[in-house]
């Protein structure tokens, strides 16, 4: 029952009560109205952090290890038993997320690129979290990779976004397109997609293809170059599917790009962030069924120039709630549930900026609309950005060394 209120929440048009708009010129505030604290470890390429209930944190670095962190900052251990990751450009170990049933099963879940014979192919897994005061490790016999992406290839923009659905019943994933353009329209291909699945990984109920197999066979298209064009990749191989193989029947939404930042707004709508090429990053309502353009529109161009019809050319594809020209380059997107360090800010969201160096304040009207508040200069390139247990905020940097940082109230 739970699960199907959250699926008639989710399939429920709204109407966005203030405007689209293109935020890529907003420039900085003069200052930042927080203070700002460099914890005592830095990182590898970090790239998300999630909180534990007892204030420690676990953060990720793309190069591979996850570490348990203490609730001032300080590095405590390498957890121990995370898999293999294949480790190359924007692939590797990606997202940590804490089970909505944590309490009572002690599960983490982990996004990563599972290496494979050529490339690497995005993976979610799961596994208990056994924890001490000095050490974290997965338990053994416990981990389960839940889903993985078939046919692995190279090319970035894998995505890795995990939100669970509010009533912890089911996730969403978000899976990027790869840098192979085409296949984000294919239903058949898992790329370029946010899927809905069950906690053990399976095909929701509900979803708009349930029951439905897909094509057996696919081609694996080879990323172009860093000019990117669809017309300079190339097929490289083809690869048949297993007959338990429920592809489109995991699909949720299509037609996604590079969909970093997923979540859940307190009033239960589902919300993306994504890059756009150069130009046109996007914050996105995302509805069950609905398709989100890419590649066939944009708010850009391609990066070697080669125009793309803009949206307004297809009614039939969802628009943004903002897009970002020039861009915003989000690295997640979080919402602020507190009520007592940032009162102010209960219900907002807060994207993270890598290539504009900035955090970024949105206000959402609960009926599907959403506007800039704030931007703030960081003189960092923002991979994520958490709350902890306390209200206070945490950020940390897309670098290597890669800062910490604590944000709380001046």
């Amino acid at each position: 029952m739970r699960l199907a209120k959250t699926v008639l929440l989710l399939t429920l048009a709204s109407v966005a009560a203030w405007a689209q708009v293109n935020a890529g010129e907003q420039k900085p505030e003069a200052s930042v109205p927080f203070n700002m604290t460099p914890a005592p470890a830095t990182f590898e390429l970090p790239w998300r952090i999630a909180f534990l209930p007892d204030g420690r944190m676990l953060i990720t670095e793309k190069v591979g290890p996850v570490w348990l962190v203490s609730a001032k900052g300080e590095k405590i251990a390498a957890v121990t038993g995370t898999p293999a990751v294949y480790w190359s450009g924007q692939s590797g170990m990606l997202g940590v997320y804490v089970s909505p049933n944590y309490v009572a099963d002690q599960t983490i879940y982990l996004t990563y690129s599972e290496p494979g014979d050529y490339g690497g192919g995005l993976a979610l897994a799961r596994a208990k979290l056994a924890l001490t005061a000095n050490s974290a490790t997965l338990q053994r016999g416990t981990f389960q990779v839940l889903w993985h992406q078939m046919p692995k290839g190279k090319g970035g923009q894998e995505g890795g976004a995990v939100a669970f659905a509010p009533d912890g019943q089911s996730l969403f994933l978000s899976v990027g397109d790869r840098q192979r353009f085409a296949p984000a329209q294919d239903p058949n291909q898992p790329v370029g997609k946010i899927l809905h699945l069950t906690l053990d990984g399976k095909p929701a109920p509900g979803n708009p293809n349930a029951g439905k197999t897909g094509a057996r066979t696919i081609s694996l298209i080879d990323p172009p170059s860093d000019t990117e064009t669809a017309k300079t990749a190339k097929v490289v191989s083809t690869y048949t599917f297993p007959a338990e193989n429920l592809t489109p029947a995991e699909t949720w939404t299509m037609g996604h790009r590079t969909p970093y930042g997923l979540a859940f707004s307190p009033t239960g709508e589902l919300w993306e962030v994504e890059h756009g090429p150069r130009g046109g990053d996007e914050l996105n309502l995302i509805e069950k069924g609905k398709n989100y353009g890419w590649p066939l529109v944009e708010y850009a161009d391609n990066y070697n120039g080669v125009p793309i019809p803009r949206p307004d050319t297809r009614p039939d594809f969802a628009k943004p709630a903002i897009y970002w020209v020039p861009v915003v380059a989000p690295g997640n997107l979080m919402f602020y549930r507190g009520t007592q360090t940032f009162p102010q800010w209960n219900g907002n969201g807060f994207i993270s900026g890598m290539g504009t160096q900035s955090l970024n304040r949105v206000i959402f009207d609960g009926k599907g609309g959403a506007k800039m508040a704030e931007r703030w200069a960081m003189a960092k390139r923002i991979r994520d950005v958490a709350e902890a247990p306390d209200g206070s905020l945490w950020l940390i940097e897309d670098a290597n060394p890669g800062a910490l940082i604590h944000v709380t109230p001046k």
